[in-house]
């Protein structure tokens, strides 16, 4: 039962700390305020969600809090420090082997009189070491975990004790690295107090915000609903050989990347907008030829026939030639590039090396070295019908792949025998008689 409500407290003091954090508020500067104490603080509502304290707040709290009698304040003050700290370093969500914050969170736990301000207003004029020398009367100490322990503290008078600690400006350490060390710091001068026996109250924040957040115009944002789905990328329109006022050929690409040789740049031609100068069709071929600024001079030949096998009309890139330079290469590609006459053709790669689709037909050295790698590549060079936009397309990826027939193989064949076997125990027959020991025994006459 202890364990359980500590838990709940536990849960308590995260949801007291955290949820505020995922309101939406005002995007002022700000900083978090944790402070306990081993006496009585005076009482504080707790924040409600998304509400930033001011600083004249807390001023006037921190008033009434040390009005009357001596205090000994320890000032944890953090170079940086933000709400969002917490909950990425922070042992949130029951996480809490894993917390940066081990004993801020079992000091705040155990306290009887705690404070917490999430997001405390900050600005550049801002100083909780001022503040708080105002308020106790008092000048602040600059200790460390080490020499505190030499410390000789007075109860009988007010002290205000400062500990800095850094924050993540090293490149040597994380920041979850940094802040675990902090708080082990801040574990051992309170280990020191307890040990002394000396009433304290310990407060710890930053000197400023670690991540600031920038403040939006709500006038400038529109009214009512709208579409939240960001603007994609303009598609550049395929590459149309026209002929008696409507497309004959259409082609488009992502990427219609070559490279010469293995140690030279890729370069996409698909960047440059090319000549068709040479490109014809009819009713049975065509050829698309794209001529760059750059030297580059791409053609795609391609042929329809009619199969009586299939009882239709299918179409294949025949031949696909890169010139440069006066040197050129032609690949074959009728082989795996083809489709119903009607329809145009896809693939996500179409290139001359790894999952080859064309095949080099040249004994050039020079062009030897030639790679091709064309990105979701579409081409159609019949059956268009005056429309701007392609057929049907056939995909160079099967539905059905070798390694899904291998699959269904197997798993018929698992079946069959699995099958085969309950069969055959269902054919097993048991005895229908047996002997009784105390009746006369079966007997089974040898004649018959």
């Amino acid at each position: 039962m202890a364990g359980s409500r500590s838990s709940t407290r536990l849960m308590g003091l995260y949801i007291l700390l955290f949820a505020p954090f995922f309101a939406l508020g005002s995007a002022t500067s700000q900083v978090p305020f944790l402070m306990w104490s081993s006496e009585r603080l005076p009482p504080l509502a707790s924040p409600t969600a998304g509400h930033i304290a001011s600083y004249e707040q807390l001023s006037a709290y921190l008033t009434s809090a040390f009005s009357s009698g001596s205090h000994t304040v320890l000032l944890f003050l953090q170079d940086k420090l933000s709400k969002d700290d917490f909950t990425v370093f922070g042992g949130v969500f029951g996480n809490k082997e894993d917390s940066a914050f081990k004993n801020i969170e079992d000091a705040m736990q155990s306290s009887t009189s705690k404070v917490t301000l999430p997001a405390l207003e900050w600005s550049g004029s801002f100083k909780m070491a001022a503040l708080l020398q105002e308020k106790l009367g008092v000048s602040p100490v600059l200790v460390d975990a080490d020499t505190l322990s030499h410390l000789t503290i007075k109860t009988s008078v007010s002290n205000l004790l400062l500990i800095n600690l850094p924050y993540c400006s090293s490149l040597q350490k994380s920041c979850k690295e940094v802040l675990h060390e902090n708080d082990e710091i801040i574990g051992k001068v309170l280990s020191s107090m307890k040990a002394k026996n000396i009433p304290y109250t310990a407060i710890y924040t930053g000197f400023q915000p670690s991540r600031v957040i920038s403040e939006t115009q709500i006038s400038d944002q529109p009214v009512g609903r709208s579409l939240l789905q960001a603007d994609g990328p303009e598609v550049k329109p395929p590459i149309m050989f026209n002929v008696s006022g409507g497309p004959c050929i259409m082609l488009w690409a992502q990427n219609l990347t070559v490279r010469l040789s293995p140690s030279s740049p890729w370069i996409d031609l698909a960047q440059d907008v090319p000549s068709l100068v040479g490109s014809l069709c009819n009713g049975s071929t065509s050829r698309l030829v794209l001529s760059y600024q750059s030297g580059f001079t791409l053609s795609f030949s391609m042929s329809k026939r009619f199969y009586s096998v299939s009882a239709r009309e299918w179409f294949s890139l025949d031949a696909v030639e890169l010139q440069y330079a006066n040197l050129s290469a032609s690949y074959i590609a009728s082989r795996d590039i083809y489709a119903p006459a009607e329809y145009s053709f896809h693939c996500q790669s179409v290139a001359n090396f790894g999952d080859i689709l064309l095949h080099t037909n040249t004994t050039d050295r020079n062009s030897s070295q030639w790679r091709l790698n064309f990105i979701d590549f579409q081409i159609q060079g019949f059956g268009l019908a005056n429309s701007t936009n392609f057929s049907y397309a056939s995909d160079c990826a099967s539905f059905f792949t070798p390694a899904i027939w291998m699959g269904l193989v197997t798993v018929l064949l698992t079946l069959l025998i699995l099958v085969y076997g309950l069969h055959m125990i269902m054919q097993i027959n048991t005895m229908d008689r047996f002997d009784d020991p105390k009746g006369p025994s079966i007997s089974v006459p040898q004649s018959e």
